[in-house]
């Protein structure tokens, strides 16, 4: 179904701005695709099931969600070397980072 972005704020009341630039930053990660003309707008690029959660949140925020800046691994913390709870939240990282890889928009809609 191919919808506007004014059709997809007002259907799940979102400002109209914010729902255009996901669409665009969507568009631009090859998720969606945009239809000009009188009746255009928006459709996904492919199927549901072949559409990551991973690649809705990356192409959104630009990385992968992290739970704390630490895990990371480019982000360095001043209490590192005093920190109990970082190998555990590595691995907490890990499986939420697994579920996105594989969950598709379909599982969720």
């Amino acid at each position: 179904c191919v919808c506007t972005a004014r059709e997809i704020a007002a259907a799940h009341s979102l400002p109209y701005d914010l729902v255009a630039k996901v669409l665009q930053r969507l568009t631009k990660a090859g998720i969606v695709m945009s239809q000009q003309g009188v009746n255009g707008g928006y459709v996904l690029a492919k199927s549901a099931h072949a559409i990551s959660i991973h690649a809705i949140i990356t192409a959104i925020e630009g990385n992968d969600p992290a739970l704390m800046p630490c895990v990371d691994k480019t982000e360095e913390c001043e209490f590192e070397r005093l920190c109990n709870i970082k190998s555990t939240l590595m691995k907490i990282q890990a499986k939420i980072s697994d579920v996105f890889h594989n969950m598709s928009v379909a599982e969720i809609f």
